[in-house]
């Protein structure tokens, strides 16, 4: 149901209460030099801005077969094909090595999953040029969530959470953020979930968090089967939100920034839930 999503109503009545009362202390006791109804009309204010960062508008669902929605509202910052090549190690590949370091991305293992679509753990991954893409490639579209967006993120497709976890900034600690809008920003703090579709396919969905948002909600856990559309989770302030899926599976032709296509050079703007974001491969060969 539209409204405000899930944790805004307290902090929405609190500064609405706040503001209220100031007035009313402004106008019949003492204003203090008018500092009372100023206050009084910041909270308000503020109350109205928090009222639109909660917003959880109601979205039609597309029902086209075997296509997959936007989990974000925003505009998309790129669509790349990519190749993992590398990933996180485990205890022991820590111990026996070789293990690379990247002072901006953490440890990584220098080989990818052995089932790279499975996306058991999080991987490292380069763009692939035309001409040398494989099978176990995968498309990458990123989207940007400014401030003032929904921040209410939704399934992309019906199936089951199948993993997630949650990785702290640049793959260590807690911070510094980069700005959400960064390419770097993606190791940020950040919460990867993978999806199992009805057909076995599985996609990659990470929520990030930016250098405002600090926090990362979901609102399901693994194993929980999601509807295409369903709310699950968000992110407060500016952040943005990246999905990976096969690329012998999808195809996406949605215009990016990268686009420099000058009708939208912020890249097409998506809406969670509502915006086809890939389309069965399947749709081209017929």
């Amino acid at each position: 149901m539209a409204g405000l999503a899930h944790g805004g109503h307290g902090p929405v009545f609190m500064m609405t209460a706040m503001g209220v009362s100031a007035l009313f202390v402004g106008a019949l006791i003492d204003p203090i030099l008018g500092l009372v109804p100023l206050f009084g009309i910041s909270c308000l204010m503020f109350a109205a801005f928090l009222v639109n960062f909660w917003r959880d508008p109601d979205r039609p669902i597309p029902k086209e077969e075997g296509v997959l929605v936007s989990p974000a509202d925003g505009h998309v910052m790129f669509v790349r094909r990519e190749r993992a090549t590398g990933r996180r190690p485990s205890k022991a590949e820590r111990e026996q090595g070789p293990i690379e370091f990247d002072s901006l991305t953490g440890d990584w293992y220098p080989e990818p999953l052995q089932e790279p679509l499975t996306f058991a753990t999080e991987q490292r991954y380069m763009a692939v040029e035309k001409g040398e893409e494989h099978d176990t490639d995968v498309i990458r579209v990123a989207v940007f969530m400014s401030p003032l967006d929904v921040h209410v993120n939704r399934a992309p497709g019906k199936g089951t959470l199948e993993r997630m976890e949650h990785r702290t900034g640049k793959g260590l600690k807690r911070g510094p953020f980069a700005f959400a809008f960064k390419k770097e920003s993606q190791y940020n703090e950040r919460v990867r979930s993978v999806y199992r579709l009805e057909d076995e396919t599985l996609v990659e969905m990470t929520q990030i968090s930016g250098a405002l948002a600090r926090t990362v909600i979901p609102w399901i856990g693994e194993g929980a089967p999601v509807r295409r559309g369903q709310r699950i989770g968000m992110i407060r302030l500016g952040s943005r939100v990246d999905v990976r899926v096969p690329a012998n599976r999808f195809s996406c032709d949605l215009i990016s920034a990268e686009s420099n296509d000058s009708s939208q050079p912020k890249g097409a703007f998506v809406q969670a839930g509502s915006t086809v974001m890939f389309h069965p491969r399947g749709d081209e060969e017929e």
